[in-house]
């Protein structure tokens, strides 16, 4: 499967944003599907993750601003973003993990990443 984000951008603090990952010829089907960042000089870090099923897990530093989702008869995946913070600046990745659990871990399979930049 291969995955294109978008939807990244600028946005001030306090603002939102909604990051699509469009999965190009085949859904996600039986696969979990997860959000990563990486931020300038450190390490990728996972964001949320959604199992097949729509079971969802948020890292603490997200929990009740984001929200993951996805559509699988549009081959979409989604992260809406509300309440940003300036420690939300990073690339953002998604990922269809190697499993249908959300802690199944991600695929070697990575996008380019869309780029989220949030300014005080």
């Amino acid at each position: 499967v291969q995955l294109v984000e978008s939807g990244g951008g600028l946005v001030q603090a306090g603002g939102s944003l909604r990051l699509s990952c469009s999965a190009s010829g085949s859904t996600f089907g039986d696969k979990a599907m997860g959000w990563y960042r990486q931020a300038p000089g450190k390490q990728r870090e996972v964001v949320a993750t959604i199992s097949a099923g729509g079971v969802t897990n948020y890292a603490d530093s997200v929990k009740g601003r984001f929200t993951i989702s996805i559509d699988n008869a549009k081959s979409t995946g989604y992260l809406q973003m509300n309440s940003v913070k300036p420690e939300d600046t990073a690339v953002y990745y998604c990922n269809a993990l190697q499993g249908s659990r959300w802690w199944s871990p991600p695929s070697g399979n990575w996008g380019q990443g869309t780029q989220v930049t949030v300014s005080s």
